[in-house]
């Protein structure tokens, strides 16, 4: 006789995997290590001490909301991880660490915790941090260190400023925009998300060779904006150098490959991905050539997160094999 006492009985299909949440998260870290490689070549060992200190206060905060509220541990699950990297890599290498701290603390325990944890949060959690740093220190927040500029590990008050380039391209800053290949290879100021177009793309590589992510919300995302650049040019430029400064410029790389490919925020089906990254694309464009900020993927990111509800709703697919009338309803 067999003994089936524990056997668990389900619905068919039975699909296994050896996927699950921390193997996913461990491929996003490392697929940031192209970046923060270069980063570190850029902007000297603060870029990982800020990064390490980013990750350490995510982990602590998600570890003490846990212990407070008496709920099992999540801290294994790599999240907090990924939150605290991609918070670095989308503020100032030169942001004082108690500042970096409480976005973190925003990012995990109001953007994340609050929500129910990983999977109920509907913004991304570590956009969710910067813009709160945004609103509350906005001069330390666009305050950039120029490309091996001299960045201490404890005050950067002598640093050497900079303008990046999206906000040479605004008119806000009489500077000089750098070439197209330093902007491409990473020999520009800014932060550690932007500084390398090719860092992000070989990362973004990998999350497709590994299948964490697919192509349609990068591509819908980066196409749009290259196609209303080039249409509409910005900055005196020519359309194709427009294009390719947008394209190579700003948080756009890493927004489109790791933002807006988060699981939890953004839509399920193949066409609401794309649905979803067309209205990034459009949204970046917008902010960039008529709001007052010089940069827009952030925003629109976090505004096209709180719309996924409804991408889903109307681009979910109907059941195989239904009627024409309930292919219809649905």
């Amino acid at each position: 006789m067999y003994d089936l006492s524990n056997v668990v009985i389900t619905s068919s299909p039975h699909i296994k995997s050896s996927e699950d949440t921390r193997s996913i998260m461990l491929d996003v870290v490392i697929a940031l290590i192209p970046s923060l490689c270069v980063s570190t070549y850029v902007f000297g060992p603060r870029a990982i001490v800020m990064t390490l200190v980013s990750i350490i206060a995510c982990v602590l905060f998600e570890a003490a909301y846990d212990k407070i509220l008496k709920k099992p541990s999540t801290i294994g699950d790599l999240s907090a991880v990924v939150t605290g990297t991609l918070l670095a890599f989308v503020v100032p290498v030169t942001l004082p660490y108690w500042m970096l701290i409480i976005g973190a603390g925003i990012s995990m325990i109001f953007a994340k915790c609050l929500f129910g944890g990983l999977g109920k949060n509907f913004i991304n959690p570590a956009l969710a941090g910067r813009a709160f740093l945004m609103a509350s220190w906005p001069v330390a927040m666009t305050t950039w260190v120029a490309a091996h500029g001299s960045v201490s590990l404890g005050s950067t008050a002598d640093a050497v400023s900079v303008a990046t380039p999206m906000a040479i391209l605004k008119g806000t800053s009489d500077d000089t925009l750098p070439s197209l290949l330093n902007m491409f290879l990473g020999q520009i100021g800014g932060s550690m998300g932007e500084v390398s177009a090719l860092a992000l793309l070989v990362g973004g590589a990998y999350l497709l060779y590994r299948k964490v992510i697919t192509i349609h919300i990068p591509a819908a995302y980066i196409l749009t904006v290259a196609v209303l650049t080039l249409i509409a040019p910005t900055g005196g430029l020519s359309n194709i150098q427009s294009m390719l400064y947008n394209v190579f410029g700003g948080g756009l790389m890493l927004g489109a490959i790791f933002m807006a490919t988060d699981y939890v925020t953004s839509p399920v089906s193949k066409k609401g991905q794309v649905v979803f990254g067309i209205g990034c694309g459009l949204l970046t464009f917008m902010i960039r050539k008529w709001g007052g900020y010089p940069e827009g993927v952030c925003y629109s990111i976090m505004i096209m997160n709180c719309t996924v509800w409804l991408i889903d709703k109307y681009t979910r697919p109907t059941k195989f094999g239904a009627p024409a009338k309930q292919k219809k309803e649905g």
